[in-house]
């Protein structure tokens, strides 16, 4: 019950970090303010709150698939704003953003719903594992330890990019988003595959043997990368999408900035 409990909160946790540490980063690069992590923690915690105690209810959506279906919604919309967020930073990306509030609702609303996805999860993992007595001890310890892992991997992130120069945080930490927007993608055609919204497939390969995803650096790959041991060609797909989709509008918004900077220079 231990050794679940650990995986278990370590994945929900670690995707969350992830976001929220480079998206910190990235902020610092750009001259924001901290204030919106407090935001985005208050919006993020009451959310939680909010949509796991409805789980139950939404679970009965689309007969009997509604939890998958919302969850699967969620992270496509955070997908969605993820890639706004990032063609905004790159055409930006030699201004300050203190004055542009919108920007900063980008990375409320990112981190916010990423918080609520997780954080739900959370709860629910832990009132229904702790409905007997004599696990209530392991799984608080489990979770403390999951929890831990997942924070203390989002600082080390986060340091790594701080103390970059500032191009380089933004190339690394683009790349970076891209990956965990791209496994977004990925958990969300997982999530539409058990509710039958995508035909279920045989997988292309299996993977479980080389780097089972039960692991702790099994969890890590699954927060960045989206990895999934036993991906079907439907997953693939849009994984492959959800790695080229930003990338060709990072390519486009470069250019219009580039050309736009350089009209602004012959004026």
């Amino acid at each position: 019950m231990l050794l679940s409990s650990v995986i278990i909160i370590l994945r929900e946790v670690l995707e969350a970090a992830l976001l929220f540490s480079i998206l910190i980063a990235l902020a610092k690069h750009s001259a924001v303010g901290n204030h919106w992590i407090l935001w985005s923690l208050a919006l993020g915690l009451v959310g939680a709150i909010i949509y796991g105690m409805n789980l139950s209810n939404i679970s009965e959506w689309f007969d009997g698939v509604g939890q998958e279906v919302a969850n699967a919604f969620i992270q496509l919309f955070i997908y969605a704003v993820l890639v706004i967020y990032m063609g905004v930073q790159v055409y930006f990306k030699d201004q300050a953003m203190t004055s542009k509030y919108w920007f900063l609702v980008l990375m409320i609303v990112i981190t916010s719903l990423a918080m609520t996805r997780e954080g739900a999860e959370i709860l629910l993992y832990f009132f229904s594992a702790t409905r007997r007595e004599n696990h209530y001890v392991s799984v608080l310890i489990g979770m403390i330890i999951g929890a831990s892992i997942g924070i203390s991997v989002g600082f080390l992130f986060y340091y790594l990019l701080v103390n970059l120069r500032s191009l380089w945080a933004l190339r690394i930490g683009l790349a970076l988003l891209i990956l965990v927007s791209a496994g977004m993608v990925s958990q969300a055609s997982l999530l539409l595959i058990q509710a039958d919204w995508l035909p279920a497939q045989m997988p292309l390969w299996d993977t479980s043997t080389f780097l089972s995803e039960k692991t702790a650096m099994g969890q890590l790959m699954y927060a960045l990368i989206g990895y999934e041991a036993t991906p079907t060609a439907i997953q693939a797909s849009l994984y492959l999408f959800g790695l080229l989709f930003p990338v060709g509008i990072i390519a486009l918004v470069n250019s219009k900035s580039i050309a736009y900077n350089k009209i602004a220079e012959t004026k």
